[in-house]
């Protein structure tokens, strides 16, 4: 058989071995992460309020990621005319942190563990959920690092404060984000139709710093004139909803809002803020595979995570 030049290595197809996401190396040891980018699991969903099943979208995604992973050299894209997350980006899969069923507290703590291992190696961290709260440890992590600022990427607030006591569901991240000393602000896009987020709540958020638009709010602006909102050299901490999107190409998730963002209308604003701001962590929540049979709500999550990735170290000079 004859061998070409670029056929170095396995093939290792898609469908071929560990889904790990990107097919990067597993990482078990957290105290010996090295790397750029560090992809941690967070497969917790008792703080939803509807549908559960979160707890599933980690290993959906790592293995629709499988779908963007062949070859030996990187992502070539002929809209942009370059390679993204080439050799030069180190990635690896540190695995998932330990959920312990019905206990927030414990399970909190050891995403926060996981979160502060990432950025104690210098990496950046990349969580994928599990429900949106667990963006509050995410969040937590981030004490000593500096100020942030929070790019929300949602069609829900999630401003609520406490109700019936509860304080760390998915209604609850970003009222817990904003309580923060060192986040600075919070831009929030896609909010649209009813929420579980009250009127008080809303005003609230604009209050503790908080830049709301719906969806057509952000078209009517257009990408650069939202990012323009953002205030200049800001660090920013990106939390990526499923249900940002329409249900019509993301049914995958526990709660469904119709009239979302499409793929490109999130793709532009995360290649945007790559472009003018510094990205210092990203978590992407809420799929929920089990209501989705095509698997085309994970295959976009990968795929939009993987993009994003690419933006954010070909803005840093990196392939």
């Amino acid at each position: 058989m004859t061998k070409h030049a670029y056929e170095t290595g396995r093939l290792n197809l898609p469908f071929v071995g560990i889904s790990t996401f990107g097919k990067r190396p597993y990482i078990s040891d957290w105290a010996a992460i090295d790397a750029d980018v560090a992809v941690m699991g967070a497969p917790f969903d008792f703080g939803t309020q509807y549908r559960a099943g979160a707890r599933f979208g980690p290993r959906a995604v790592r293995e629709a990621s499988t779908l963007f992973s062949f070859g030996h050299a990187g992502a070539y894209d002929h809209e942009d005319d370059c390679t993204y997350l080439g050799g030069d980006v180190r990635m690896v899969d540190i695995g998932d942190a330990d959920i312990v069923h019905t206990d927030t507290q414990i399970s909190h703590a050891n995403i926060e563990s996981g979160v502060r291992a990432i950025l104690a190696a210098g990496a950046l961290p990349v969580v994928i959920g599990g429900d949106h709260s667990i963006n509050i440890p995410c969040i937590n992590a981030f004490d000593d690092q500096g100020d942030i600022h929070i790019l929300q990427i949602d069609a829900h607030l999630d401003f609520v404060d406490v109700r019936h006591g509860v304080r760390n569901g998915h209604g609850n991240p970003m009222r817990r984000a904003a309580e923060k000393p060192y986040v600075t602000g919070l831009t929030q896009l896609g909010i649209r139709n009813v929420s579980s987020t009250t009127r008080e709540g809303y005003e609230d958020a604009r209050a503790m710093g908080s830049d709301i638009l719906s969806v057509r709010q952000v078209r009517a602006l257009g990408v650069a004139q939202v990012m323009a909102r953002i205030p200049q050299g800001a660090r920013l901490y990106v939390t990526i909803d499923i249900d940002a999107f329409c249900p019509s190409i993301a049914p995958g998730t526990g709660t469904p809002s119709h009239g979302g963002f499409l793929y490109y209308d999130v793709l532009e604003l995360l290649q945007a803020a790559a472009n003018r701001h510094e990205i210092v962590g990203i978590d992407l929540v809420e799929v929920a595979p089990d209501y989705d049979q095509s698997g085309s709500t994970a295959i976009l999550a990968a795929q939009v995570l993987l993009n994003f990735l690419g933006f954010i170290f070909h803005a840093r000079g990196q392939a």
